[in-house]
């Protein structure tokens, strides 16, 4: 074996039932179509990672607003939940998710997960008050 940096030729051959590559250069090729792909990979992870942090964010903010909502009710003998306007919204969500072509499902889990931890937070305003 020579003490070359050159990578020696790769032979055609079956290997266990699998052919390897022609040569040196496809196997470098094959390397830096995966470092490209792992390039992108990164980038749309950082898209979604940045789109997480929003949906944070804003979870964030409309549950300062639902606050403001559960003291509201609390303050006038209100009950916590509202059937209507949580079925209202259930239809808007599902027709906004049909639109933006997102299962309709999802986002009716979804809010529905949303809309019983902002009952569960207007139960316990309505306790302290």
């Amino acid at each position: 074996m020579s003490s070359s940096s050159e990578a020696p030729a790769v032979r055609n051959e079956h290997v266990d039932g699998v052919e390897s590559p022609a040569s040196a250069r496809d196997v470098q090729v094959q390397h830096t179509s995966d470092d490209a792909a792992l390039r992108r990979l990164t980038s749309i992870r950082g898209s979604i990672d940045n789109i997480d942090a929003a949906l944070v964010h804003m979870l964030a903010e409309r549950f300062k607003f639902t606050t403001l909502v559960g003291e509201l009710k609390a303050e006038h003998g209100l009950p916590p939940a509202d059937p209507d306007r949580e079925r209202r919204q259930i239809l808007r969500l599902r027709q906004l998710a049909e639109e933006a072509h997102l299962d309709p499902e999802f986002a009716e889990t979804f809010i529905n997960f949303v809309i019983a931890e902002v009952i569960r937070h207007h139960e316990r305003i309505a306790e302290q008050n």
